[in-house]
């Protein structure tokens, strides 16, 4: 270049600035349009645009920027790349400005400038402009282009609206891997995990080619569910397809795992990754965390500092500072918290990590410590952390602090049918049965409902799911007569139904009844009914478990020698001997534990219980990053051989549409059963998450074959 000074034509800068684009040489680069400059050469629109390209590939948006500014005359392809550049590093109001102004540059966009300016359409005024942006789409008719489409749907899926974002995608004449991505993640995200599993299932059927981000998604709606064994199946399917650990689908492996109550896979996991971002470390000191193991968690944290490779986050320290919280280790969680306002991690605190110290303050009954603690706060207090604030005051009985805080969550949130129930039990643990009253009055006036319980039991991949109202289960008769006899036995071992959890003004005795119907006492009946003694019980909740369940809960864990999971929204309740890992914070009245006769010796810690703001806040940033109703089933005795059945049952969730006549079935189509999936995540987790077990499923069967055939051959010789 230096030698050729004038002589300089298109060819050569083209090769130049390619190569300089391909490998990110800034500097040469700026040398490459600084001789352009000095020897005074006009480059054409090609040239000017890869000038932009480059620049934004250097990230600097800047110079790029000045390029486009000093154009004397522009395409599409060139404003497609300044508005791509601002949109990939998240400056959305830039794309959204620019595309404005291609527009009134009478510049006619194409597919690929609507399918980038739709990611940036994000946000309350992102959204309305993208609504425009579809209008002014479907006017070109470029709705149904695959890139097209595939924005628009995931732009509706991260505005909530996925039914629009549904129909969108079944409009698509063809669908590629990232239009089924994004539908897929889009129910996710929602939190419509059953949903999202159904059309994976569905469209696994159909011969869909999945990535890593596609598994990734089915991983965290398996995760909403706590289906473990169907999440030990793509585990598994992801190895058998080979497919390349990248860090997104490890991470959503970790997080599936501690969700479903696995912590010894997570942590395997975790330990075999070669790289961890912070959403690694996060998502295992959140699983930690949901787990009341508060030890735990700070062990880990100190060994993220120790490393000093990846820098904490604002979502570390709220895992952090809640399994303090959780394991009942105020001192330390206070200690994090001081340095966290010092400014030691370089993480300013925000109202979800005062939200945490409330919790951790108010579970270690400094009640009035948590309230100074709250006026002082230079943010204004959510009804969230007030929340907090009110659930220690009914667990510690502080009437005068939960009725000034009851009052004010009434006048901040007066739908919110919590706040009523612990306040009214508030008033009846101190005997002000008026106020109870008055409680249940105004909420009766105001027309506030409970949301509807529902509790969800996982046997033989099949989610089965139970509602307090409905009658949809097929053996739901047969679990309700079955509830009232356990009811009935545990009595006569020490069990009082805590009618306090009825807000119905009934007598007691159709208060026991309505308990008696309550979601998780369904599922943990059904739960014995079909499982074989000693089988551990897993039993997810979508709100918080009331004290009554938790008891009985307990009592069935002793009584019947099982091991009991629960989890509601807040945490896991791990039951062993009518013993529960959360301390019974949730019982402020009533029996916590089944009487001594019954207790057994070895007693196991007692972590303290998660809040709501801590555990939502965590759980929705989690699941945020980790992407940037339940199935319809038949219970039986067995089923297989339950009338009505499916031929291929739901429990599968990558059943493969039979093979043609004559022709044999591939290995890779064979559905797995549940005990071969977890023998070979076992085998497989064992010896590394990159590394093939020397014995596998086909080698195994290809050998089991051998076998038969000698030994047919050797009794025929005979």
């Amino acid at each position: 270049m230096a030698v050729q000074g004038l002589e300089m034509r298109f060819e050569r800068y083209d090769m130049l600035l390619n190569a300089c684009i391909n490998k990110r040489k800034f500097r040469e680069g700026q040398r490459v349009h600084a001789h352009m400059i000095k020897t005074r050469y006009l480059p054409p629109v090609y040239l000017r645009t890869r000038l932009i390209i480059f620049y934004s590939k250097c990230d600097c948006l800047r110079e790029a920027r000045h390029v486009l500014d000093e154009m004397p005359e522009r395409n599409v392809v060139s404003w497609t790349a300044m508005i791509s550049a601002y949109s990939q590093r998240g400056l959305a109001s830039e794309a959204l400005n620019l595309f404005v102004q291609m527009l009134r540059s009478d510049t006619e966009p194409n597919e690929f400038t609507f399918a980038t300016v739709l990611t940036s359409c994000t946000g309350t005024f992102g959204f309305e402009l993208g609504r425009q942006i579809h209008s002014f789409v479907i006017k070109r008719t470029l709705d149904t282009h695959i890139y097209v489409g595939s924005s628009l749907l995931d732009m509706y899926a991260k505005a909530g609206r996925i039914h629009e974002a549904r129909e969108i995608f079944n409009c698509l004449p063809e669908r590629d891997v990232v239009s089924c991505t994004a539908i897929i993640s889009g129910y996710a995200q929602l939190g419509l995990d059953a949903d999202a599993l159904e059309l994976f299932r569905r469209l696994n059927l159909q011969g869909m080619s999945a990535n890593y981000v596609t598994y990734a998604s089915v991983l965290t709606a398996l995760s909403g569910l706590a289906a473990l064994d169907l999440g030990k199946q793509v585990h598994n399917h992801v190895l058998r397809c080979q497919l390349p650990f990248y860090v997104v689908l490890q991470n959503s492996l970790i997080d599936m795992y501690s969700k479903c109550g696995n912590l010894i896979y997570s942590r395997r996991i975790f330990d075999n990754m070669p790289e961890r971002t912070v959403i690694s470390w996060n998502a295992m000191l959140v699983g930690y965390s949901k787990h009341g193991m508060g030890r735990e968690v700070v062990e880990l944290y100190r060994l993220m500092r120790n490393e000093n490779i990846v820098k904490p986050d604002s979502v570390t320290l709220l895992g952090v500072l809640s399994g303090c919280s959780h394991g009942g280790m105020e001192d330390v969680g206070l200690q994090i918290f001081d340095e966290m306002v010092n400014g030691k991690d370089g993480v300013e605190p925000d109202i979800e990590h005062y939200g945490c110290v409330v919790d951790l303050l108010g579970r270690a009954g400094r009640v009035e410590e948590a309230f100074e603690f709250i006026r002082k706060m230079s943010f204004e207090p959510t009804a969230a952390l007030w929340g907090s604030l009110l659930g220690a005051c009914r667990v510690h009985s502080n009437i005068d602090i939960g009725e000034f805080v009851g009052r004010r969550l009434l006048e901040i949130e007066p739908e919110n049918a919590g706040n009523y129930v612990i306040l009214s039990n508030l008033y009846a643990s101190a005997g002000r049965w008026e106020d109870v009253r008055m409680v249940r009055d105004l909420m009766m006036e105001k027309a506030v409902k409970k949301d509807p319980g529902r509790s969800w039991i996982e046997l033989d991949q099949t989610l089965h799911s139970f509602h307090a109202s409905d009658r949809s289960h097929p053996r739901r008769e047969e679990v309700l007569v079955k509830v009232k006899e356990l009811s009935i036995k545990l009595k006569e071992v020490g069990y009082v139904p805590d009618l306090s959890c009825v807000l119905h003004d009934v007598d007691e005795e159709q208060k026991e009844k309505i308990l008696l119907g309550h979601s998780e006492k369904l599922a943990l009946t059904f739960g014995l009914m079909a499982t074989s003694y000693g089988v551990p019980l897993r039993v997810i909740k979508n709100l918080r478990i009331c004290v009554d369940c938790h008891n009985f809960a307990k009592f069935v864990s002793k009584i019947y020698t099982r091991q009991v999971s629960l989890r509601d929204k807040n945490r896991f309740h791990h039951i062993h001997r009518g013993v529960c890992s959360c301390g019974d914070y949730c019982s402020s009245t009533g029996q916590t534990s089944p009487p001594n006769s019954f207790e057994s010796p070895n007693t196991l810690p007692s972590p303290f219980q998660a809040s709501a703001t801590t555990t939502m806040a965590l759980t929705t940033m989690l699941r945020q990053r980790l992407l940037s109703r339940s199935f319809s089933s038949h219970a039986g005795p067995s089923r297989w051989t339950t009338p009505g059945h499916q031929e291929r049952p739901n429990g599968y969730l990558l059943n493969r549409t039979p093979p043609p006549s004559g022709q044999s079935r591939k290995w890779e189509d064979w559905e797995l059963p549940c005990y071969i999936t977890s023998f070979l995540t076992i085998v497989i987790l064992g010896v590394g998450l990159n590394a093939k077990p020397d014995l596998t499923i086909e080698t195994w069967a290809h050998q089991k074959a051998l076998e038969k055939l000698a030994a047919e051959s050797s009794s025929s010789s005979d």
